[in-house]
């Protein structure tokens, strides 16, 4: 008897242990796919009720700045002199729905390749590296076309050129100088992210590094060299694609899903882009991607912390200022079409049960985004949420059920999305009948005052949450001033959230959750 519950209590252990680790395997995939920051997907504990905020986002307001450069680039500075540290936020208005067909991940290779230095960062010697690039760019066109002409012997003598022509270029690279520069000044999270509708560059500095990060960065988009180890970071990102997506039955799976989803929109693209693709981006590609989308007008960064918001403009002027001013890009992106029959996608693959079901809805600017958002929360948000009580806790059928909505962007109509690992022992079919009485039930059934009382308080704590540092007021501000055209409106999506009512979340419920507004997708073992 005690040696059969302890092998019981093992293998419960073990379960838990896998759907943790398959949990973050499934949000892993979906940030670095498509871009989507992971906080949006993780399951949220319930959070304590909190007083008004008013007097907090009256703070905000009063002690934000905003400007423009003449060359159209555009600043927003807050104020916050807690401690002596500033936030600093690039964030230039294009992702992986901006690409060229047949240049699918350009956008994120070109984010790889902003780390690699400037014409002065990054190289012992530019002026002896930049012929070497030039060669390496040569010789790697003259072996695309002798590939392309079955000239095998010819093919052998150009890589055994390429391959020394690398050498003596690596040679002449300083290995992560710009991150050795910002950590020996004190500086503290480098990094950057691209998705499918922005790329993101941030770190924080100590507040008398101001005129630091004003040199680094402006630099690093004025000067950047681009070409720096350019084939070297394609085997990277390519082998990235192989872990995620090649490697990884539920990278397949969302991959497939997605495409299934969209029929003309670019968000039907992951943002690390297609193999072929990636293969076949040339140094040409990036600079010209960089020169159409990385101009001034369509940059917009956030300062935040203690800085004097005078002395920013003082300083932005004299370094960023140095920027030609060019037009904004113009989108060219095709609308996709309404959905008028269900769609469904299976694949076989060794893996754990995975379900997911989408349904389209529209952009962030919609007058209905608080009522998705409140809906997302009451299907989905945390422990409390209606389908992790149902689907786990209650039927037992899935080891997880959660979803979000906005994937896999909100700038444009994109889709709510729903997701479940599902149990041993039970259906992907349990799963989705389930979930769909879940999604029944908010059509026909108001929901209580109280149910909404609680997702209406939880979505204010965790925005005040997010805005308590730096970085994630950064972000935020940024996020709404380009995607709507205002910061001001993340502070209006509260006011907006607290109107919901019970009947907004009864229409827009049997407007969005219809037969042919639905994509599935089965992920069932081999």
């Amino acid at each position: 008897m005690g040696t059969s519950l302890s092998v019981i209590l093992a293998r419960i252990k073990q379960l838990l242990k896998q759907q943790r680790q398959l949990l973050l395997i499934f949000i892993t995939i979906l940030f670095f796919f498509w871009g989507f920051l992971p906080e949006i997907a993780l399951a949220k504990t319930q959070t304590q009720p909190v007083a008004s905020i008013q007097p907090f986002l009256d703070r905000v307001i009063k002690n934000l700045t905003e400007f423009r450069l003449d060359n159209g680039m555009k600043f927003i500075v807050l104020e916050r002199h807690q401690a002596p540290v500033v936030s600093f936020l690039t964030y230039a208005d294009v992702g992986g729905v901006d690409e060229p067909t047949g240049k699918t991940g350009v956008a994120h290779f070109l984010e790889h390749l902003a780390f690699k230095g400037t014409t002065r960062i990054g190289t012992i010697d530019y002026k002896a590296e930049k012929p070497l690039l030039d060669k390496l760019e040569q010789l790697d066109s003259q072996i695309r076309a002798a590939k392309a002409a079955n000239k095998t012997d010819e093919v052998a003598k150009l890589q055994a050129q390429f391959q020394q022509i690398e050498s003596e270029a690596v040679k002449l690279v300083k290995q992560n100088e710009l991150g050795q520069i910002v950590e020996q000044a004190g500086g503290v999270g480098l990094n950057a992210n691209t998705s499918t509708e922005a790329t993101r560059y941030f770190y924080s500095f100590p507040a008398n590094k101001l005129e630091l990060w004003m040199s680094l960065e402006s630099e690093r988009f004025l000067e950047p060299v681009l070409e720096r180890e350019f084939f070297k970071e394609k085997e990277v990102i390519l082998e990235e694609r192989r872990l995620r997506v090649e490697n990884s039955p539920i990278g397949l799976m969302i991959e497939k899903f997605i495409d299934a989803a969209f029929k003309v929109h670019p968000y039907r693209r992951p943002v690390i882009g297609y193999d072929e693709d990636i293969r076949n981006l040339t140094p040409a590609d990036i600079r010209n991607f960089f020169a159409t989308y990385y101009v001034p007008s369509n940059l917009t960064i956030a300062v935040v912390g203690d800085v004097n918001p005078t002395e920013v403009r003082r300083l932005a002027q004299i370094y960023f200022g140095r920027y030609k001013s060019r037009p904004k890009p113009k989108s060219q992106i095709a609308a996709e079409p309404k959905q008028n029959s269900s769609r469904e996608v299976t694949l076989n693959l060794p893996s754990q049960p995975w379900y997911l079901e989408g349904y389209h809805r529209p952009a962030i600017t919609h007058p209905d985004e608080a009522v998705y958002d409140i809906i997302a929360r009451l299907l989905s948000d945390g422990r409390t949420s209606r389908l992790y009580k149902s689907l786990v806790e209650q039927k037992r059928v899935a080891l997880t059920a959660q979803g979000f909505s906005g994937f896999p962007g909100d700038k444009y109509p994109n889709l709510m999305l729903f997701y479940a690992l599902t149990a041993p022992g039970r259906s992907v079919d349990e799963v989705a009948t389930l979930l769909r009485a879940e999604i029944e039930r908010l059509k026909t059934q108001p929901v209580t005052e109280a149910e909404l009382k609680r997702v209406k308080t939880q979505a204010r704590a965790e925005l005040i949450e997010a805005l308590n540092s730096n970085m994630g007021m950064a972000q935020q501000l940024l996020e709404y001033e380009v995607k709507t055209g205002s910061w001001r409106n993340l502070f209006k999506q509260l006011e907006r959230l607290e109107s919901v009512g019970a009947s907004d979340v009864q229409r827009v419920a049997q407007a969005t959750f219809t037969t042919q507004n639905r994509t599935i997708g089965k992920l069932l073992p081999k």
